[in-house]
């Protein structure tokens, strides 16, 4: 793979090779679920969360938490993770009935839709993500009555390394439409690494494929460092976000797309709050309002 080491993503080397950023990630759709106003379903969550020890005793529903809703991290953020998982659903699933049958989830991480979301006959969900993190969620799940809806294919592999090879290795079909989700990934990524991903999807997509990814506006992230949701989450889970994004210039990876033969349209996370009646709105010095959800379909080959 082309590019510099990326920074330390917070996914290696804590309880067994999974993160505290995915266990964080986790944490928020446990709560989402339970919410009654849930915009997001999944059971199994809070199972990942009470099973390391790094976040044993994290909250995974919302009365648990002093200040409720009010919280930077536990209230505004999670909600946030809850609308993104939400958005990206609906996402996967409009592709598959739309014809792809493959669906390729980059950094799986504690991700469950191979196992809550409803697919149609044929589908076949590939989990890309380092092998200790694809263990300890074998693990967890292997404990639970957790049964996959499609055919599940789980690819260790590093995505500093050749992940081409051993996603075509694992069965996927680049002569297939596929779909294919990066979320909560490319911060982490330097430039180089994320052009290198963005260039394979291309070359591994046909005609009537789709990508969702999510992004931040070029910016300097230390204008932020003293928002409430990133203070919220150093002080209260030891998470320095902005320690472990990568800083150097962003790619436009739209762009790049778009130059290929894609068609894209991007989104700001408050586009589908608005659209769901809830979720996090702007506020003073808000760590997100440069996040950006970008969606786009292959229009030609």
């Amino acid at each position: 793979m082309v590019g510099t080491e990326p920074r330390n993503t917070g996914v290696e080397g804590v309880d067994g090779g999974v993160g505290v950023t995915a266990l964080l990630v986790a944490a928020a759709r446990a709560i989402e679920t339970h919410r009654d106003d849930s915009l997001a379903q999944d059971v199994y969550a809070e199972h990942f969360v009470r099973a390391a020890p790094a976040s044993a005793n994290w909250p995974v529903r919302i009365r648990q938490v002093p200040d409720g809703d009010a919280d930077p991290l536990w209230g505004r953020f999670a909600r946030y993770f809850g609308l993104r998982t939400r958005v990206l659903d609906d996402f996967l699933l409009r592709s598959v009935h739309a014809g792809a049958r493959q669906v390729v989830l980059f950094g799986a991480g504690l991700d469950t839709r191979a196992f809550r979301l409803d697919w149609p006959p044929g589908c076949v969900i590939y989990e890309i993500d380092r092998e200790g993190v694809l263990e300890f969620k074998h693990k967890v799940l292997a404990d639970l009555p957790a049964t996959p809806r499609a055919t599940r294919v789980t690819v260790p592999v590093d995505l500093r390394a050749d992940w081409v090879t051993a996603l075509t290795g694992a069965g996927f079909d680049p002569a297939a439409p596929s779909t294919w989700l990066a979320e909560g990934l490319l911060f982490y990524l330097p430039s180089a690494a994320e052009t290198y991903l963005m260039d394979s999807v291309d070359l591994l997509s046909t005609r009537g494929s789709s990508l969702a990814f999510e992004a931040k506006l070029e910016k300097d992230l230390l204008e932020y460092r003293d928002s409430p949701l990133y203070t919220a989450t150093r002080q209260k889970i030891g998470i320095d976000l902005l320690r472990l994004f990568d800083p150097g210039p962003r790619p436009d990876s739209a762009g790049r797309l778009e130059g290929r033969g894609w068609s894209t349209e991007v989104h700001t996370p408050f586009d589908f709050t608005r659209h769901h009646g809830r979720g996090p709105l702007p506020e003073p010095n808000d760590a997100l309002e440069g996040n950006r959800w970008f969606f786009a379909r292959k229009t030609r080959s």
